[in-house]
């Protein structure tokens, strides 16, 4: 059983994975601004309200972990403006599990994030970056931060989500001649997550995930 720490827990791929990890049967502490809207509970559960910016709020919450997921969102409507987010919460994150000791992260960013970029199609490229391209720059300035970093990394990135229910079949796409977008639902990304806890076969990879 592993203590796993859940950074954006409250909602979209973050919740599912409280949920898919609970379900492996470890610990899991839920951390976000709005952690007390997690409407289920247990005895594994530990929600714990907490700004990802904030770096007293990461640090205590690290407190006996051993693995974080790192899941961080932002709406529809702030890709239009400048983002920070994911840079900003991991220049808070990765010095807090570096002196805590705590290595492992699982880190979820996206299909067109760092060299994955270049496997978008032609005719996606230019709503790709008028939509997500802001998010994206972002979530480059995220991975490569990781990278730089002495911890033990997986990056997940899904192509575009869904609603569905998890259907345990999807495909997990490692080498870059054959990453292409396509949808999955945000349930099957948990579970993939959730098995990586304890796995060793993605450490320091980075993949593209689709159905």
């Amino acid at each position: 059983m592993a203590h796993v720490l859940v950074i954006g827990a409250s909602n979209g791929v973050g919740l599912e994975t409280v949920k898919a990890v609970l379900g492996a049967g470890h610990c899991v502490r839920a951390f976000a601004r709005s952690a007390s809207t997690i409407d289920f509970a247990g005895p594994n559960l530990e929600t714990f309200p907490g700004d990802a910016l904030l770096a007293a709020d990461i640090e205590g919450a690290l407190h006996d972990v051993d693995v974080v997921v790192q899941a961080l969102g932002i709406p529809f409507h702030a890709m239009f403006k400048p983002v920070t987010l994911f840079s900003a919460a991991t220049n808070v994150l990765v010095p807090a599990m570096e002196k805590a000791g705590v290595r492992r992260i699982i880190s979820v960013t996206g299909f067109g994030t760092g060299d994955s970029r270049e496997a978008i199609g032609p005719l996606q490229r230019l709503p790709f970056r008028l939509m997500f391209g802001r998010a994206y720059d972002d979530k480059d300035a995220q991975e490569m931060r990781i990278r730089r970093s002495g911890l033990d990394w997986t990056f997940v990135r899904p192509g575009m989500l869904t609603s569905a229910t998890r259907t345990g079949r999807y495909q997990v796409l490692e080498s870059a001649s054959p990453w292409h977008n396509g949808m999955i639902p945000r349930a099957d990304v948990a579970d993939f997550i959730s098995r990586q806890i304890e796995s060793p076969v993605y450490l320091r990879k980075a993949v593209v995930l689709v159905a």
